[in-house]
């Protein structure tokens, strides 16, 4: 059974709870905690460190009060694009629909700041993140060398969501 979940303000919890939702979505792999924890770390900081960034350009995904996921994107490219930042899900909270519905709130979110387009690249090896963006409505456009964990996460996916022009 579906659970109802909320979406609030990143700032409504403590600095690192972006970090740890992190090293516990990706535990499937350790080796992506061993290559990237340092980017995370500096991730979590920097939205905690800009508390008015981490509201408008991300969200929690509350159930029972608890965070199980997040969004968050980079709007510095307007009008052209909006990109997709982190996208992460619990993995107790996997499997349940809660990465679709958390990912069709962010678009629903980004679309509202009128971008030409979102865009959002995931790796091969997170098969549940390519469904997640395929059912919000992102598209696929191409696959690309990864330049950093190829030997573990595989090819880097590319994705894009293109608005339709208003004449």
């Amino acid at each position: 059974m579906l659970m109802d979940i909320e979406f609030q303000p990143i700032t409504a919890f403590p600095r690192g709870t972006l970090m740890a939702l992190l090293r516990d979505g990706y535990a499937f792999e350790p080796r992506f905690e061993r290559d990237w924890l340092p980017q995370w770390r500096e991730f979590d900081d920097f939205f905690y460190d800009h508390p008015s960034i981490a509201d408008s350009c991300g969200f929690m995904t509350v159930l029972n009060g608890k965070p199980i996921g997040f969004v968050t994107w980079n709007p510095t490219r307007m009008p052209e694009l909006i990109e997709v930042g982190h996208n992460c899900v619990a993995t107790a909270c996997k499997g349940n629909g809660y990465g679709r519905r958390q990912m069709r709130e962010a678009v629903r979110r980004m679309k509202t700041r009128g971008p030409r387009k979102i865009i959002v690249c995931t790796n091969e090896v997170c098969v549940p993140a390519q469904r997640t963006y395929e059912s919000a409505g992102f598209r696929f456009v191409e696959k690309a060398e990864e330049p950093f964990c190829a030997a573990y996460a595989g090819q880097r996916i590319h994705y894009e969501i293109v608005m339709e022009c208003k004449v």
